[in-house]
């Protein structure tokens, strides 16, 4: 059966904020941080719970990740990554950053049902 969350991140987005994941960051001149306390996060200050894989409906190579987040000052958001030709490749590179030990699906709502 086809999930009828795969080509809308907004959806996830609000399942997520519901749930308490309504931090906001953003990333500049190599920074992560919350756009309310400005507070500032390395890679390893970050674990991402969830993640949902999206592609582009008319382009398959357009791809984008939403990472569900939360931060060791107890930041919990969402943070939409693009790829292809608009991807923000020092975000992207960022993230790959964030230690392995600090990603699980302990909050993916696809696996916990």
């Amino acid at each position: 059966m086809k999930n009828p969350f795969d080509k809308h991140e907004i959806d996830y987005i609000k399942i997520y904020q519901d749930k308490g994941y309504t931090a906001n960051f953003y990333f500049e001149d190599n920074k992560f941080l919350n756009t309310e306390t400005k507070t500032e996060y390395d890679p390893t200050d970050i674990f991402i719970v969830a993640e949902h894989r999206y592609e582009g409906m008319s382009n398959p190579s357009d791809m984008s990740i939403l990472y569900v987040i939360e931060t060791t000052s107890g930041d919990k958001g969402t943070v939409l990554l693009g790829f292809g030709p608009s991807a923000d490749l020092e975000l992207a590179e960022f993230f790959n950053e964030i230690p392995k030990g600090n990603i699980s699906k302990a909050e993916d709502i696809d696996d916990n049902k």
